[in-house]
């Protein structure tokens, strides 16, 4: 049965091209146990094909003259398309196994089929294989994607491998039965109450800073378009650069508490520590500090259902010159900032906040404006939850996952987290064009992470030792 195409979703579809496609993606490290069969991946593979896809994963979208846009099921799934086994060639290094990842997450996905794509990779380095998932966000966002990925995994080695992610049941709640047309159209009164007063509200919030920001005062909370204009915000192009980092998770909760600040404060002074450094590689200066969109997710727990459901802050960095612990200060108080703010609307004006600054953004960054009115922001930074618990897929142990997310808004670097377990995995994702050898921010993040440990060991009587050497094993294993 055709659905109606939500309107989050449906501007997913609507901004696409070919420069900037709009899917979201992950790449999952599994190690090869040792008394594994040689075809353990080609099983996997044929397992995959045999599955039968669940909404939305069996659906496409239908653009119609006489109604909204709709998701329609298949006719037809070739999931011999879908689902595709790579091998490295003999010898392949960890950059040939990154830029094999860059290669398949450019192109756009085929909208006359189900949007979703699956590769099996071996021949990595270390004899580990490698899942790359790629999925529209016009059919989730990334916590409904690794809800589903997460359920597509074993919780024991030897138990036998639950369903695909595209064909795993994940328990979303029911549509309830179909009103009658009186109460739909109470209802769509009410909705466009709702969304009205929403509009008001946020209208006067962002002109109330556009005049704070002109009259030189102090603005407090989110602060969208005071980017300033760096290689970060230069026109998008089709070649993608893509890095990993992983960290230990429990050494970073540490090192975060430690400055009495989270894990998602700690990953945006390092990734802002990382940042000042490789830019100062291209021989790009930077005056002010970056400001980081940080997409806010507005589910109620377990609410794994298939569309986007989320808001964003944008919040400024810390200060070009500042030393990591002092960014790291400067950094939990716009957070603490930003949160407050969106915590402070409600769910319509969150959503609508999002949609109405990036819909700005679209305009400002289409006319090539954002020199002038300041860039929404310079980079986008997320951190969507994994599992809490080793993972297994056909025997083999999921080691990490990395996210490989979008890029769009003229935002040329997204840098999103995945936990899983007691890893922490970086994604990083450029314009490669102006962004190149995104392995070198990674590895400058991965420094300040280090200078940040030494800072927070002198603030504490944490029993550092232990941990420090346990990190640095988990470092050198290549993930």
């Amino acid at each position: 049965m055709a659905r109606t195409i939500p309107p989050v979703d449906l501007i997913f579809l609507l901004i696409e091209t070919a420069d900037t496609p709009m899917h979201v993606g992950s790449v999952m490290v599994f190690e090869r146990p040792k008394t594994a069969r040689n075809d353990l991946v080609a099983r996997l593979v044929r397992a995959y094909r045999s599955a039968r896809p669940r909404a939305p994963f069996d659906q496409v979208p239908e653009f119609i003259a006489t109604g909204m846009p709709r998701w329609q099921r298949a006719r037809h799934i070739d999931l011999d398309y879908h689902v595709r086994h790579l091998v490295l060639a003999p010898g392949a290094t960890q950059r040939d196994f990154l830029r094999q990842i860059e290669d398949l997450h450019e192109p756009l996905l085929d909208r006359n089929r189900p949007g979703f794509r699956v590769w099996f990779i071996e021949g990595l380095p270390d004899d580990s294989f490698a899942v790359y998932v790629k999925v529209h966000h016009s059919l989730v966002d990334g916590i409904s994607a690794t809800m589903r990925i997460v359920a597509s995994l074993a919780t024991a080695r030897r138990a036998g491998a639950p369903a695909p992610f595209f064909a795993v049941d994940v328990g979303t709640r029911r549509p309830r039965p179909a009103p009658g047309v009186a109460a739909e159209l109470a209802a769509l009164s009410e909705t466009v109450l709702h969304e009205a007063s929403a509009i008001r509200d946020v209208g006067l919030g962002l002109f109330r800073k556009a005049v704070q920001g002109l009259l030189a005062q102090p603005v407090t909370g989110s602060r969208p378009f005071a980017g300033p204009d760096l290689p970060l915000n230069a026109p998008i192009r089709t070649p993608r650069s893509f890095a990993t980092l992983a960290l230990p998770l429990a050494e970073m909760r540490t090192v975060a508490h430690a400055f009495g600040g989270t894990i998602n404060d700690l990953a945006a002074a390092l990734v802002d520590c990382g940042l000042q450094a490789y830019l100062a590689d291209l021989g790009c200066e930077v005056g002010k500090p970056l400001v980081a969109m940080c997409p806010v997710s507005l589910r109620e727990a377990g609410d794994a259902t298939a569309t986007t459901n989320a808001s964003a802050m944008f919040v400024p960095l810390g200060e070009p010159r500042a030393r990591p612990a002092e960014r790291m200060r400067q950094v939990i108080a716009a957070m603490r900032s930003g949160k407050d703010e969106i915590r402070g609307m409600s769910r319509d004006a969150a959503v609508v906040y999002a949609a109405s600054v990036l819909g700005f953004a679209a305009v400002a960054e289409y006319a090539h404006a954002g020199g002038v009115t300041g860039h929404v922001a310079n980079i986008v930074l997320s951190n969507v939850p994994g599992a809490r618990e080793d993972r297994y897929l056909g025997g083999a142990r999921l080691r990490a996952a990395f996210p490989v997310s979008v890029l769009g808004a003229g935002i040329g670097l997204n840098v999103t987290l995945s936990s899983h377990f007691d890893t922490m995995g970086f994604g990083f994702v450029g314009n490669r064009l102006v962004l190149p050898n995104l392995d070198r921010l990674a590895e400058h993040s991965r420094r300040a992470f280090d200078e940040l440990t030494a800072a927070a060991y002198r603030l504490s009587a944490v029993d550092w030792p232990a941990s420090r050497r346990r990190s640095g094993a988990q470092r050198r294993r290549g993930t």
